[in-house]
C-alpha cells in the first residue's frame, strides 16, 4: 500500500476521502455550490467502506452544506483514534438557509467556527484546520495564522495550513511553527508545477484538490452528459475549468483522450491511474477525491495497490500533452 508520512511523523495511506459531495445542496442565491442530492445513509456507507480499504485522512470544510459534510463525518468517525480529519473554514454557509454568506476571516469568528466544526466532528481537537480563502493577501492572513497559532496551543487545533493555489501565499508561511500543509488544485492536466516545487523545499503536505478534475478523468462523462442542474458543475463561475454549462469541456476531454492508455499502465482503471499520476510526481502528494458512494471509494482506494505511475509512463504522459518533463 503506498503511503506518506505525515507532519506529526506518522505514516497513513496516501489517500484521503474528500468530503465536499457529502455535504448536499448548498447554494450562493441561485448558483448551486454542492453536488447535489445526497443520501446520508449511502455516504456513511461510502465512509465505512473507505477506512475498510485503509483510508485514514479525510477532509471536509464548515461551509459544505452549512456544516452538513462535516456532521456526517462525525457520525461515520465518532469514537474512531486512528483517523486524521481536516476542515476548512473562512467560506460561510447558513446551516438553515443553505445560502452563502460573505466570507468572514475574522478571529472573533475563527474562534466560533472552531467549536461548531468540533461539535459537528465530535472531535476535542481538529487534527488539521486549514484556511479555506485562497485568494486573502498575505498581510491579511498574518493574523489568522497567528490566532490559529493561539488556538493550536490551546489543544482546540493539532496543526493548520492554507487551502490556496498562490504559491507566494504558501512560500510566505512555509516556515512557521504548526503551519504543515497546502491544499491546492493538481491532476494530471495541471500539474502545479510552481506550487510543488514550493511544498517540496519546505517539507509541507501537498493536498490534492482536484485530483480527478471533478470527475473528468474518471472517463464516464461524454460530450452529450447533462449534469443535474443543482450540480455544482453546472455553474458559471469563473474556477468551473473542467466544465461549462453542465457539459464535460471538449478541450479537456480531448486531453484525457490522448493519455487514457497510459494512465491505465499495469492494469489501472482511468480513475486509478489519474491517482498514481500525482504520486508519481512527488512523494509529497496526498490527494483528496470526493467520495459519496461504496463504489467511488472502493475504486479510489484500490489505486493504493498499485501506487504511484512507473516513471517511464509519467515521461510518456509529459510527451502525449506536449509538455517538457519535471524531475520527480
Amino acid at each position: 500500500m503506498h503511503t506518506i508520512t505525515l507532519w506529526n511523523g506518522e505514516t497513513s495511506p496516501a489517500l484521503g476521502f474528500g468530503g465536499w459531495a457529502i455535504g448536499g445542496p448548498f447554494f450562493a442565491g441561485e448558483v448551486p455550490l454542492g453536488w447535489g442530492k445526497v443520501d446520508d445513509r449511502e455516504s456513511m456507507a461510502a465512509i465505512h467502506r473507505a477506512l475498510d480499504a485503509g483510508i485514514r485522512f479525510f477532509d471536509t470544510a464548515s461551509n459544505y452544506g452549512g456544516g452538513h459534510s462535516e456532521a456526517v463525518l462525525g457520525a461515520a468517525l465518532a469514537g474512531r483514534d486512528d483517523v486524521v480529519i481536516a476542515t476548512k473554514f473562512g467560506h460561510v454557509v447558513d446551516p438553515a438557509s443553505k445560502q452563502a454568506l460573505a466570507d468572514d476571516v475574522s478571529s472573533e469568528f475563527i474562534t466560533r467556527i472552531v467549536e461548531r466544526s468540533l461539535r459537528n466532528l465530535r472531535r476535542e481537537q481538529i487534527d488539521l484546520l486549514q484556511l479555506h480563502v485562497g485568494y486573502l493577501p498575505v498581510v491579511e492572513a498574518e493574523a489568522v495564522f497567528e490566532h490559529l497559532g493561539r488556538l493550536r496551543v490551546a489543544g482546540k487545533i493539532g496543526a493548520f495550513g492554507w487551502s490556496t493555489d498562490t504559491p507566494a501565499s504558501a512560500a510566505a508561511f512555509a516556515g512557521r511553527d504548526g503551519f504543515v500543509s497546502i491544499q491546492h488544485q493538481m491532476n494530471v492536466l495541471d500539474p502545479a508545477d510552481e506550487m510543488i516545487a514550493v511544498i517540496e523545499r519546505a517539507g509541507l503536505l501537498s493536498i490534492n484538490r482536484g485530483p480527478l478534475a471533478m470527475g473528468l478523468l474518471t472517463g464516464k462523462f461524454t460530450p452529450a452528459t447533462e449534469i443535474a442542474r443543482d450540480d455544482v458543475r453546472t455553474a458559471d463561475v469563473e474556477w468551473m475549468t473542467y466544465f461549462k454549462d453542465g457539459r464535460v469541456s471538449p478541450e479537456f476531454t480531448s486531453r484525457l483522450d490522448g493519455i487514457r492508455e497510459t494512465l491505465r499502465t499495469g492494469g489501472r482503471t482511468l480513475t486509478q491511474g489519474a491517482l498514481a499520476w500525482l504520486w508519481g510526481r512527488s512523494s509529497r502528494t496526498l490527494p483528496i477525491p470526493g467520495i459519496r458512494t461504496v463504489a467511488q471509494a472502493e475504486e479510489n482506494a484500490g489505486a493504493l495497490a498499485f501506487g504511484p505511475l512507473p516513471q517511464d509512463a509519467m515521461a510518456e504522459i509529459d510527451r502525449l500533452l506536449g509538455r517538457a518533463p519535471v524531475p520527480a
